[in-house]
């Protein structure tokens, strides 16, 4: 039990170390590799030589899988470059298993050291996440001593070569439960090192540790499917290309294994340069056979994974890309575009509220109030979307940006919820009553419309650029609104008073619409809000409560006042 204990916690170390490598790099470099990823995507072979390259650095296929599927769900790239990428990705996951199989076991203390110590004395981002590598390093090479320590008693003992002796006597087998616990794990690499590690260990023979590393590549390709089993056509193909390429490798070379070993034994003779030079080998095969022949393949698995002519649900998000969580900033961006649309179709629903108050269109009214169904699901897609991404690897200006987006989001949410259960009820009133609006009275109410609908514009300005000098007009424009509807509103009173039929019968519905405008604009005006806080320009007095939203930690944002 104490040497199970011991070897779990060993895989759970490697696991974390390797997870601290990708994160790293992700936070230092992730829109550049991204970057690096699309513009290299023109053809095959510049393709898989960015995989390889990103996925060198990053350490994790997966993730450069799922960052190649977002692109050609978005028609960035094309199926065959998407599928060439993820073979250079294949290759590129071979990097730290080839580094790691010198036996640099000796660098962990200096590489924990250095990686602890920069990354405590650190101030900007950028140096933490360079140590947060070098600690994920000597973590990974401390892993990989623990486990070789630990396992050795497994070499004597009769339990241990009893379980063993199905896997060794059934390569198949062995090669499932390799892709299960790839798969379980969703790190291919560090499976292959901790083969390495038993195989390093005397714990298991050379040919299960080799049926054991085809496993690991066959689960490397099942992970990034399941991850895209709900995404778009477009999203699926390359990961499911890819599987068929390794399931086609893994047959043709698991009955060759025997034949193989005297071949990698003259490469290198240790178990640990055999398992990584088999790694290797094995993935650049699978590369030199199919990537003159990626058209192909993704012309197949188009057959049998054709296009499917589907609606366009407008309720649908457009933006949320989840292969961006790793790098922040891109999430960020990508919630951002997400939250101007949600404004977009919120100004459709406040322009259609004018148009309906003024002519009466039942039909345009039920269609205001769908609206509202699609502007809440907007909301919520936004809002799961932001709580996926880790507090802890926030900086404080994008953990106060994640504020600012639930914050803006929430607002345009309520003001949907205000169009939907109080505009759009008060002009059900005025169909149903057969109620008028003075000529005065409605070129007030369209006039004080138009206000809320350029401040509309205003806000959705000031969320995108974070702009103070517009920050400070949209708040100038709370006291204008309130100062315009105190005038129209004496002005219906004074038609009231000169006795005006229409005036009089709509009166209520008068003074609610401009009630719930202002609602609008109250709503509208606290985007102001955190910017000028974060500048200082706001007393400590006008900030009501700060704002828990999501995943992301707040940081002094004030909740609208909408007095």
């Amino acid at each position: 039990m104490e040497t199970i204990v011991s070897i779990a916690g060993g895989v759970a170390l490697l696991l974390w170390g390797v997870r601290m490598v990708r994160t790293g790099v992700t936070r230092s470099f992730g829109a550049e590799l991204r970057r690096l990823l699309a513009l290299s995507a023109k053809s095959r072979f510049t393709g898989f030589l960015s995989g390889l390259v990103v996925t060198g650095a990053l350490q994790s296929g997966t993730a450069t899988t799922l960052i190649t599927t977002s692109f050609a769900a978005q028609g960035l790239v094309t199926g065959a470059a998407a599928l060439a990428i993820i073979l250079g990705a294949d290759v590129g996951t071979t990097v730290v298993v080839q580094v790691l199989s010198f036996g640099l076991h000796w660098l962990s203390p200096l590489l924990i050291a250095c990686g602890v110590f920069g990354f405590l004395s650190s101030k900007r981002t950028r140096h933490k996440n360079l140590a947060r590598i070098t600690l994920g390093l000597g973590l990974m090479l401390l892993a990989l001593q623990l486990i070789v320590e630990a396992s050795a008693p497994l070499r004597e003992s009769q339990v241990f070569a009893v379980l063993l002796q199905p896997l060794g006597s059934e390569p198949l087998l062995a090669v499932l439960v390799a892709a299960v616990l790839t798969w379980a794990s969703h790190s291919s690499v560090a499976i292959v090192l901790l083969i390495m590690s038993l195989a390093t260990a005397g714990v298991l023979a050379a040919p299960l540790a080799l049926a054991l590393v085809l496993g690991a590549n066959l689960g490397a390709a099942i992970t990034p499917l399941a991850v895209t089993w709900a995404s778009p056509v477009a999203a699926r193909r390359p990961p499911i290309g890819n599987l068929v390429i390794r399931t086609a490798g893994v047959l043709a070379v698991l009955p060759a294994l025997h034949w193989l070993l005297p071949y990698l034994e003259l490469l290198g003779a240790s178990p640990e340069r055999m398992v990584a030079n088999f790694h290797t080998l094995f993935n650049l095969a699978i590369a030199a056979l199919f990537l003159p022949f990626v058209r192909q393949v993704i012309a197949l698995v188009t057959r049998l994974l054709p296009d499917q002519a589907a609606a366009d649900d407008p309720g649908r998000p457009r933006y949320l890309d989840d292969g961006t969580l790793e790098t922040p900033a891109v999430a960020l961006t990508c919630a951002t575009r997400e939250a101007l649309r949600m404004g977009d179709e919120v100004k459709k629903m406040l322009l259609a509220t004018g148009r309906v108050l003024r002519s009466n269109d039942e039909a345009l009214k039920k269609e205001t109030e769908a609206a509202d169904d699609m502007v809440d699901r907007l909301h919520e897609a936004i809002k799961l979307y932001l709580t996926k991404l880790n507090n802890e690897e926030l900086d404080g200006q994008e953990s106060g940006r994640c504020v600012e987006i639930l914050n803006f989001t929430t607002n345009l949410e309520h003001i949907g919820d205000i169009i939907d259960k109080n505009l759009m009820e008060l002009a059900s009133k005025k169909i149903k009553q057969r109620t008028s609006f003075s000529a005065p009275g409605m070129e007030e109410l369209e006039d004080f419309h138009a206000h809320i609908v350029a401040n509309l514009d205003l806000a959705m300005n000031v969320f995108a650029s974070g702009d103070i000098e517009l920050a400070r007009q949209l708040l100038r424009q709370k006291s204008q609104v309130r100062e315009l509807e105190r005038r129209y509103i004496e002005n219906h009173y004074e038609r009231i008073g000169e006795g005006r039929p229409d005036s009089i019968t709509s009166s209520s519905l008068h003074l609610d619409v401009l009630r719930d405008l202002k609602r609008i604009n109250s709503h509208l005006t606290s985007a102001a809000y955190t910017i000028l806080e974060r500048a200082g320009e706001l007393s400590d007095s006008r900030l009501r409560e700060k704002v828990k939203a999501g995943g992301c930690q707040p940081r002094g944002v004030t909740a609208p006042d909408i007095s």
